[in-house]
Order: C-alpha cells, then sequence, then structure tokens
C-alpha cells in the first residue's frame, strides 16, 4: 500500500527511483467517488512508466472546482483508497487549481490525463513542454462519473413510487 507524503519527501524518493533508473509518471484529479473509469485511468497512466504519482485534489480544491457539498468524501479517506490500488507508488495531496507546481518540482516523465483531455487542452502542457517531458492521454473514453455515479444513487434511493 503507498502511502500520502508531502512534496519534499516525494521529491527524495523521485529523485532516489530515477537514480536507479526508473521513468516517473504524474496523473492527478479529484477523485471523489471512485468508480471504474478512475481505476483505469489510473491503470493507463501507471502503465507509461515505472512509477505512478497520484496527485489528489484536497478538500478545498474540490469544492472550488465541482461545487458546494463536494467532495463526497474527506481527503484521508480518498487518500486511502487510492493507496490501496496496486498502479499507485506515491501518493500526495495539493490545493491548487491545477498540478503545475508539482509538475515543475517533480518534473514527471510523462504527465497522464483522462481522455476528456486532448494534449492541447492539458492545463499543465506548458509546464511540462519546458523541461521536455511527455503528456499522456489515457484510459477508457469518459463513460463514466462522479456526477453520474450520485445522480444514480439519489434516483434509487428516491426510487419511482416515492
Amino acid at each position: 500500500m503507498s502511502e500520502v507524503l508531502d512534496r519534499a519527501e516525494l521529491a527524495r524518493r523521485i529523485a532516489r527511483d530515477r537514480a536507479q533508473g526508473l521513468t516517473v509518471a504524474l496523473a492527478n484529479g479529484c477523485f471523489d467517488v471512485l468508480h471504474v473509469g478512475h481505476v483505469r485511468y489510473l491503470d493507463a497512466a501507471a502503465r507509461e512508466a515505472d512509477r505512478l504519482i497520484v496527485a489528489l485534489n484536497g478538500d478545498a480544491s474540490v469544492t472550488r472546482l465541482k461545487g458546494p457539498g463536494r467532495p463526497i468524501m474527506p481527503v484521508h479517506e480518498r487518500a486511502e483508497i487510492l493507496a490501496a490500488l496496486r498502479a499507485v507508488d506515491y501518493l500526495v495531496v495539493f490545493d491548487e487549481m491545477d498540478v503545475v507546481a508539482l509538475v515543475e518540482l517533480l518534473r514527471p516523465d510523462v504527465h497522464c490525463k483522462g481522455t476528456d483531455y486532448t494534449v492541447d487542452t492539458v492545463p499543465e502542457r506548458e509546464a511540462v513542454r519546458a523541461y521536455g517531458g511527455r503528456i499522456a492521454i489515457v484510459g477508457d473514453p469518459k463513460g463514466h462519473s462522479t456526477r453520474d455515479m450520485l445522480r444514480r444513487i439519489q434516483r434509487a434511493r428516491v426510487g419511482p413510487d416515492r
């Protein structure tokens, strides 16, 4: 099981891994209610390099991105679930609106984004290009979302005869 690291410790571990000739990928997201699309995204991202870092949006940034009532699960629970996934090597929490600062600090060989992006719409693309990194669009087509899952749960809870 991986653990949540602060930026300084993560940078040390990545430096150690690179000294051993290993490559690094970075994926990020809110992962508010984990679903199969998230798992497929992270599995695909892990195949892009020897080590996968997952940057997890903190609670404040999830609220800014997704609106009131989100996140459904607090960051420590989301982190624990992600840490249990075999694809994940390292976890770091961030509260910014994008992962530019982490990209600049860690300089991943590959920055992975889901299929709801294109290489030209990735918010961190200029930071990745600045040091010669690569962007990979990975995972299955965007057919799953936490928002849709929450709607289905709400409909099931209310039921047809209420």
